[in-house]
């Protein structure tokens, strides 16, 4: 019996001659998205503060290297801004840079909670308006995808600050999805779980490995492509009628 039931399968050029702009693309997640949105065709735009990082990955996939600033208001916008110049326009933007710092609840401070919100949501609201107004004015079609956390929908002991501002990312995205959507522009957000990258990796333990991974009914932790792969999904046409959804990538750990 044949295979084909009348689903078109994927092809490898799923983001043919999109333009792609990936906050936080020079190592981790952020290069994993790179590399896979290369994969199917995209032209992209990366953005990080690790220069070297960034040139090199840049470099590896012919995409345009910005560095900048996503603490700061004014270097998020002039980065964002000089990534979609830089490509002749913008049809997806991936906010994916973020920080994580823990501490006890009543040990966050002012300024860990402040910068924790500055980079994880305010600089989302800012690169989401420079990048939304580019695809309005040129009549597109375009899609955003922003980095949440299970920890926005579960949250964790010493991660308030963290688990606050992905909840707030995950606010973001639906409202943004509920304002842009009459302009054809699709917002979703990813909701990954526990991700073996090499941040951390010098202090993470087997044992360490070993206790989240029980966490999951999988029984493992993810890689970079498993969250590299959901947003390739949700970049491209095969989601056109999702927007406003938080993805969990989390292996089961958080199913709702």
């Amino acid at each position: 019996m044949s295979a084909d039931h009348g689903v078109s399968q994927p092809t490898r050029d799923r983001l043919a001659g999109r333009r792609a702009v990936i906050t936080g693309g020079a190592r981790g997640i952020g290069a994993a998205i790179a590399r896979t949105f290369a994969e199917h065709g995209a032209h992209l735009a990366l953005l990080d503060l690790r220069t070297e990082e960034l040139d090199a990955i840049a470099a590896d996939l012919g995409a345009v290297a910005v560095r900048a600033d996503l603490a700061d208001p004014a270097d998020a916008i002039r980065g964002v801004q000089h990534a979609v110049d830089a490509l002749g326009g913008v049809d997806i933007l991936v906010n994916n840079a973020g920080l994580l710092r823990m501490a006890p609840l009543l040990d966050i401070t002012v300024d860990d909670w402040d910068l924790t919100f500055d980079v994880n949501v305010r600089s989302m609201l800012l690169t989401t308006q420079v990048a939304a107004r580019a695809m309005i004015a040129a009549g597109v079609d375009g899609t955003v995808i922003n980095m949440a956390s299970m920890g926005g929908k579960l949250g964790s002991p010493n991660q308030a600050h963290y688990a606050a501002s992905k909840a707030a990312v995950i606010a973001l995205t639906r409202v943004a999805a509920m304002e842009l959507g009459v302009h054809g522009i699709r917002v979703n957000c990813i909701c990954p779980g526990y991700v073996l990258t090499e941040m951390g990796a010098a202090t993470r333990t087997d044992e360490m490995v070993a206790t989240w991974s029980a966490k999951s009914p999988l029984g493992r932790l993810a890689q970079p492509a498993d969250v590299a792969n959901m947003a390739l999904f949700l970049a491209s046409d095969e989601a056109s009628y999702c927007t406003g959804q938080a993805m969990n990538v989390s292996g089961g750990m958080v199913m709702h």
